[in-house]
């Protein structure tokens, strides 16, 4: 039987502050954007999750900052776990932030749909992780080899997901009831999936205005 998975005892540590000022996320157009332009630091990565913002690339080089209305989240107690997933859970292992890089790597495969993952982007979160705000999810097999995970960034009581992946049937679902799990045992209250999918969709994920948002991660960051 796997013991219970835990954060780890390390407190995060406070990077020095961005020197950017981001927008307000009510700003943003049609799509979502906010802006374009600023960095990856750990400090500008921290305020923007907390202003309820976060980073994707636009096009091939310019850095664009979202905030879609409505926004993708996955009530706690509404996940939907059924009963061939909690079989497939039995098969793996589960463990936390032992192999952060390679499961960012692993969701930014070049051959994957809409891949969005750059090396920078590793590079940057992989600095986050550093520092203690950063974390992965891993869903390992019987030999210990890396199948499925997901990533995401912590706050207080936030957890922002931003990608994960499978290379076995149902490894990303079983990381994802791994952090609800633990999210749950915790105290934690939001997890932010940005926008939701039909596949998201079937597993408890809703959408929320804006407004609504912005309010529940107020409560979770403070």
């Amino acid at each position: 039987m796997q013991p219970p998975l835990t954060w780890g005892d390390r407190r995060p540590v406070e990077p020095p502050p961005s020197e950017w000022e981001l927008p307000s996320p009510l700003h943003a157009d049609v799509n979502g954007l906010v802006g374009v332009g600023a960095d990856l630091e750990p400090g500008t990565l921290l305020a923007a999750y907390r202003s309820g913002l976060f980073p994707m690339p636009v096009g091939r080089r310019r850095l664009g900052w979202f905030s879609p209305d409505p926004r993708g989240i996955i009530p706690l107690d509404r996940l939907r776990i059924s009963r061939s997933l909690r079989q497939s859970a039995r098969r793996y292992g589960v463990r936390v932030d032992t192999a952060f890089r390679d499961v960012m790597e692993a969701c930014g495969r070049p051959e994957r749909p809409q891949g969005w993952i750059t090396p920078a982007f590793v590079d940057a979160y992989a600095r986050l992780h550093e520092l203690g705000w950063a974390h992965s999810i891993e869903v390992v097999d019987d030999s210990g080899t890396l199948v499925g995970g997901l990533y995401g960034v912590r706050i207080g009581a936030l957890f922002a997901g931003e990608s994960m992946f499978h290379d076995r049937r149902d490894a990303s679902k079983v990381a994802l009831m791994a952090l609800v799990d633990l999210m749950r045992a915790t105290g934690m209250s939001l997890l932010d999936i940005q926008w939701t999918t039909p596949h998201l969709v079937s597993l408890g994920a809703v959408d929320v205005p804006r407004r609504e948002y912005l309010e529940r991660l107020a409560s979770a960051v403070r």
